[in-house]
């Protein structure tokens, strides 16, 4: 990321203008708004299935794909087995966050894709990484940390080629929540969080390092009730930087699908592609 110049030094603190901020960081950002979320479900497919296609056509061994809960789910579930001949043999899933509960919960992410998705697409067992969620929510982490380094094949930070987010109408993503100590941790792939201010509170997260070195980052965001925080993050506004915000993938692409009641509040340029237009 450029380092940025603009704001007032004050001691060691340097007071960043944030609308330089966004200018510098967010040019190489997409914003694509769709009448509903309907519409942005095709487009999101597309754009996967397309990523996963130039990755394995560039000599790569797998296609790793991060996960995220919420309406990604339904989303996923609904359009994903459709797309015309769809191949995830080479797929290596993983999640970007993950409650602390039993697979059979109806809060567990892994459960609620393991029964609306895995079951209707050709993913190997073996090639999906899910938490365990019998352990610590510490030996947690760490034990999900090494499944990544395991299946990635490195001791260094995980290059997911892609990872599906959603926000928060706080603007949080993953399980990193504004003004949480979280924010800040730079030497953890995976992390804990046993206070999480959304239950349930037990919680293991991708850092913000893992999400920004990804090679590609798409949001998906939809409703109403995230117009004005989608604004803040994407436009700026007073305060820190909520989370979402903060993502910026270092060497990669960054899109936001979004319906047309989240991006109500929204003044700056945004793409409107027509039905079945690529990505």
């Amino acid at each position: 990321m450029r380092k940025l110049e603009a704001g007032a030094r004050t001691g060691n603190l340097v007071r960043f203008n944030l609308s330089e901020y966004f200018r510098v960081t967010m040019s190489g950002r997409r914003v694509l708004v769709f009448p509903s979320a309907a519409e942005l479900g095709p487009a999101l497919a597309q754009l996967v299935t397309s990523q996963a296609a130039k990755s394995l056509a560039s000599g790569s061994c797998c296609f790793s794909l991060g996960l995220s809960g919420g309406g990604l789910v339904s989303i996923l579930s609904r359009e994903l087995p459709g797309m015309q001949n769809l191949d995830c043999s080479r797929w290596l899933v993983g999640f970007c966050d993950e409650r602390l509960v039993p697979s059979d919960d109806p809060e567990s992410t892994y459960g609620l894709y393991k029964n609306q998705l895995f079951t209707k697409i050709n993913i190997p067992e073996e090639r999906i990484l899910a938490i365990d969620p019998s352990l610590p929510v510490q030996e947690c982490a760490d034990d999900y940390a090494g499944k990544l380094r395991k299946a990635f094949n490195t001791e260094q930070m995980p290059v997911f080629d892609m990872l599906l987010l959603g926000m928060g109408p706080d603007g949080h993503t993953c399980s990193l929540f504004p003004d949480h100590l979280l924010l800040q941790e730079c030497q953890k792939i995976v992390a804990p969080i046993s206070d999480s201010p959304k239950p349930p509170p037990q919680r293991v997260t991708l850092t913000l390092p893992v999400v920004n070195a990804a090679r590609c980052v798409i949001f998906v965001c939809t409703g109403g009730s995230k117009a004005p925080v989608l604004k803040q993050v994407l436009e700026g506004g007073e305060g820190p930087l909520l989370p979402a915000a903060r993502v910026s993938p270092a060497r990669g692409e960054l899109f936001w699908l979004v319906d047309e009641p989240a991006a109500a509040c929204l003044t700056l340029d945004v793409e409107r592609p027509s039905p079945g237009a690529k990505l």
